[in-house]
């Protein structure tokens, strides 16, 4: 385990301005700092309804009342303090790339500056490991303070064993987070089964996506040729090709279309999607790409 702090003070300072964003709005506890579309106890106006008996009186607009001799209800909005997780990828196809640019690494680099963005702003963070099944989770919240912890745990994480299973973990997940809210996917998305169907499933049941696809540079563009011995990562199955030009063509053409397929299922779903490279810093992820999908801001 790694004593090094996964982010430096000098970013940490820089996040404090930033704020995790949702766009839907979900049932929550008050308190949270985003607008919601649900009408309650709050502080800033949002419509008008007619009077119905049983109605708090307090919440009549008396003005209207003495003008139209008619009751109305004030409605506020509500500010709901959504649920935010966090899951990560721990699986060994995350291992892709050099110690300190590796997937892994940049993986929970980002996740740590998104909790302590949420942190600041005082959401609830739960940080969710995952390969072919979830591992033992991490609960933050109430402030700036509580990010040690959190970055401890990160921290501490090692590559797991076995081949990835998103679908299996999807239906942990639905069944471990009963209550709906926004969810980060930090991950390659590279497992042998299809990563839609159970990215579907999650939004089907009402979480709302932020997915972050991390990849190293060989991971698109691989800069080997010639007669090639492949060790899957995660199975240790070994593959042997023949790789030329014409074949680095169609395998980044693939990669791309793999990409392609993530995004267009996060904004079908009212989601938002980002490709990051390793190549670039979590600073530059975050107020580049990241800020762009105005999943953080």
């Amino acid at each position: 385990m790694s004593t090094e702090p996964l982010i430096d003070r000098l970013l940490l300072e820089k996040l404090e301005r930033l704020t995790l964003h949702w766009q839907r709005s979900f049932p929550g506890l008050i308190g949270g700092h985003n607008t919601s579309r649900f009408a309650g106890a709050g502080l800033e106006f949002l419509d008008h309804r007619n009077f119905h008996v049983g109605d708090d009186l307090r919440a009549v607009n008396w003005r209207a009342f003495m003008r139209l001799e008619k009751l109305f209800l004030k409605m506020f909005q509500v500010e709901p303090r959504v649920p935010v997780r966090l899951m990560v990828d721990i699986s060994q196809s995350m291992t892709t790339g050099e110690s300190n640019t590796s997937k892994f690494l940049f993986a929970r680099r980002l996740a740590a500056a998104m909790c302590y963005v949420g942190l600041v702003k005082l959401d609830t963070i739960t940080l969710q490991p995952f390969s072919n099944r979830l591992h033992d989770s991490f609960i933050c919240g109430g402030g700036r303070h509580r990010f040690m912890p959190a970055g401890d745990f990160l921290n501490a994480l090692q590559p797991a064993e076995g081949p990835s299973d998103f679908l299996a973990c999807s239906k942990a997940f639905i069944g471990k987070y009963v209550q709906r809210g926004l969810l980060i996917v930090i991950s390659d998305f590279l497992d042998d089964q299809d990563c839609l169907k159970p990215l579907q499933y999650l939004a089907d049941y009402g979480h709302e996506l932020l997915l972050i696809q991390t990849y190293a540079p060989e991971d698109r563009v691989p800069p080997w040729k010639g007669e090639l011995d492949l060790e899957d990562a995660e199975t240790g199955k070994h593959l042997e090709i023949s790789f030329d030009d014409n074949a680095l063509k169609q395998y980044t053409a693939a990669f791309d279309e793999h990409t392609e397929a993530i995004k267009r299922l996060a904004l079908r779903n009212t989601g938002r999607f980002s490709g990051l490279s390793t190549r670039i810093s979590v600073e530059e992820a975050i107020f580049g790409p990241l800020a762009a999908t105005q999943g953080i801001a």
